[in-house]
């Protein structure tokens, strides 16, 4: 197969690439070994710029050294408050060069959940993105005692303010400049005294039970895992790979920064969350990590432009993807490929699938990576269909990011995988709850001892609260969160998340929350994609005045229909929904439904909507 999907690259890798036991050591080893080499890359003004290693130590030495001159001793906290961007890395990198925690906060939380996670964090400093998010922390700051100043990444439209507590990023870095030509080796000295067990980052869990949990991790976690990933996914310094996903969340901030700072894979930053789409069709990834909600949409895309084409398109495309099924699934089998399908793939690749890759903009990546939630197993077939593999991983917050992955050397879909040769994963024997002990898992929650000792065990199991099997060949599968478990009234145990995956797949639903825990049947809240079923109604003529009016369209209740009839034909009587109710509402990552890698909030939901669900039992 090698020559069909160039897995002859894909080998883990397992020697070290980059010495260093802290994250500033790591990085400024990697500054002094690939100094004039490209490792980061951003829009401005409209063309592509790159920051050399050189360049960007540069940078880090300035914040770093700006944070000393403002009096920062090792320990204290600096929170960052911005939307993915090139200066995120910088002010990450500089405060932990100058032995301070640090800690992300989403750019969509609301003044008060900034004043929560300033306080809860001990927060001194707070860099900011710009006006926008500088006006939620001059709301809340007399409410801060210890926040001491306030860092603004863009000044746009703030040159004029006059706020001894305000500084913008290139005015610190010209304080950082001052200072180092006074004490040149305050810095180095600063982070050259952490201990592999310093306290690194804090990682907020989104918060859907109650207050958002400050997980600590650890120096010695985040370079270990870094080191750990390249066994699982290999990753190289020619490769090219995005940076979208917001970096207070684990997964952007380990499996993008710091894995990228670890094998020297550069690290192209994306305009902003709306321009995903066309960005990736400008880079090119060769690797590339995304949550399940940008797969989705990427099949959407497709699905609905193919719709739009020729008759002659479509059939072509059916063909292809046909011999494509054929062949993944004689890979997913570890089945060798026939010589005629073969040549039936090549064909099909250079007819029509090499086209939907180019749309997509992955036609240079290597594989995909999925994880952070659910994902349907068709849509990694149909991703392997087009000769792209696509790895399952899973893990959390709590665990570094990544505890189980697929191989390449053998993917099962509907999987997490095998355990990660750096951590170790069983199941409880009474419950089946998924179980994680190794140096990657957290030292604990801040400020909270009795919720530490209640998930990490006296033996250092991690209790994830995620239920699954497993397979004689190490594969694990999640069944469900312990909580989320469904038993209807009839006895029936369901797992909602197969059935919710499954409807996400269709282009005209976003997210679905399934609901029926002691209830005679199954029933489904649904929150449609805005932009495709408005595009259905303009082709159908379908009138509409507001977001609200297009979910009571008839049509459009039709059309959702058609995706529940599609889904409950793979289910059993029993695990079928019988009803659905279409949220009328567009929701917003700030909207308290939504958490803010913008996933519905499954207990908020059933308890908000709890008279419109009731309605659907009461009703024939």
């Amino acid at each position: 197969m090698s020559e069909l999907w160039n897995l002859s690259h894909l080998k883990p890798e397992t020697a070290s690439v980059l010495d260093g036991d802290t994250v500033p050591e790591m990085f400024w080893n990697a500054v002094g070994l690939r100094g004039p080499k490209v490792w980061l890359r951003d829009k401005h003004l409209g063309l592509w710029r790159s920051w050399t290693w050189a360049q960007t130590g540069q940078a880090v030495n300035e914040i770093g050294h700006g944070l000393l001159a403002l009096g920062f001793e090792p320990g204290q906290t600096a929170s960052i408050l911005s939307n993915t961007r090139l200066e995120w890395v910088l002010a990450d990198l500089g405060a932990l060069s100058a032995g301070v925690v640090s800690n992300g906060i989403y750019p969509t939380d609301a003044p008060g959940q900034v004043q929560y996670l300033c306080e809860d964090s001990a927060s001194v400093v707070l860099f900011v993105e710009d006006d926008e998010q500088l006006d939620k922390a001059l709301a809340v700051r007399d409410q801060l005692p210890r926040l001491r100043h306030i860092v603004v990444f863009d000044m746009k439209g703030l040159h004029k303010l006059q706020d001894p507590m305000v500084i913008g990023l290139e005015a610190l870095r010209e304080l950082g400049r001052k200072h180092a030509q006074t004490q040149p080796l305050a810095l180095q000295e600063r982070w050259a005294r952490l201990q592999p067990q310093d306290e690194a980052i804090l990682v907020y869990t989104s918060g859907t039970t109650g207050k958002p949990k400050g997980a600590i991790h650890t120096h010695h976690a985040l370079t270990y895992t870094a080191r750990g990933y390249n066994s699982l996914l290999s990753r190289y310094d020619t490769d090219e790979c995005m940076c979208f996903l917001p970096l207070c969340h684990i997964a952007e901030r380990m499996g993008g920064e710091y894995f990228s700072l670890y094998t020297g894979a550069v690290l192209n930053f994306v305009e902003n969350p709306d321009t995903v789409a066309e960005n990736v069709r400008e880079i090119a990834p060769t690797v590339f990590t995304a949550v399940p909600r940008v797969w989705e949409k990427f099949y959407s895309a497709v699905m609905l432009s193919l719709r739009e084409s020729g008759k002659l398109q479509q059939a072509a495309y059916q063909w292809a993807i046909g011999v494509g099924q054929r062949v993944a699934e004689k890979v997913l089998n570890q089945q060798t490929v026939p010589w005629r399908l073969r040549a039936a793939f090549r064909l099909a690749r250079w007819l029509a699938l090499d086209n939907v890759r180019k749309l997509l903009g992955i036609h240079r990546a290597r594989y995909l990576v999925t994880g952070a939630a659910p994902i349907s197993p068709d849509l990694i077939r149909w991703c392997m269909a087009l000769g792209l593999p696509m790895l399952e991983v899973w893990g959390m917050t709590e665990t570094c990011g990544v505890s189980t992955g697929n191989l390449l050397q053998h993917i099962k879909p509907g999987t997490i995988g095998v355990a990660a040769s750096f951590n170790e994963v069983r199941l409880a024997p009474e419950t089946g709850e998924i179980l994680v002990r190794g140096p990657n898992v957290i030292k604990g929650y801040l400020n909270l001892p009795d919720k530490t000792a209640e998930t990490i065990d006296s033996e250092g199991w991690l209790h994830t609260g995620d239920v699954g099997t497993l397979d004689e060949q190490g594969f694990f599968r999640i069944t469900d969160r312990m909580k989320d478990i469904i038993i209807t009234a009839g006895g029936k145990n369901i797992t909602p998340s197969e059935l919710e995956n499954d409807l996400k797949i269709s282009p005209f639903i976003t997210d679905a929350v399934v609901v029926g825990d002691r209830r005679p049947y199954l029933v489904a809240l649904v929150m449609i994609d805005q932009e495709n079923v408005e595009k259905f109604a303009q082709d159908k003529a379908v009138p509409f005045s507001n977001y609200a009016s297009l979910t009571r369209a008839p049509e459009v209740r039709n059309l959702i229909q058609a995706e529940f009839d599609r889904v409950n034909r793979k289910f059993a009587r029993a695990e079928q929904i019988k009803k659905f109710f279409l949220l009328d509402t567009q929701l917003s990552a700030e909207d308290e439904e939504l958490t803010p890698t913008m996933k519905l909030k499954r207990k908020l939901v059933e308890k908000k909507y709890a008279p419109r669900i009731d309605d659907m039992y009461r009703s024939p």
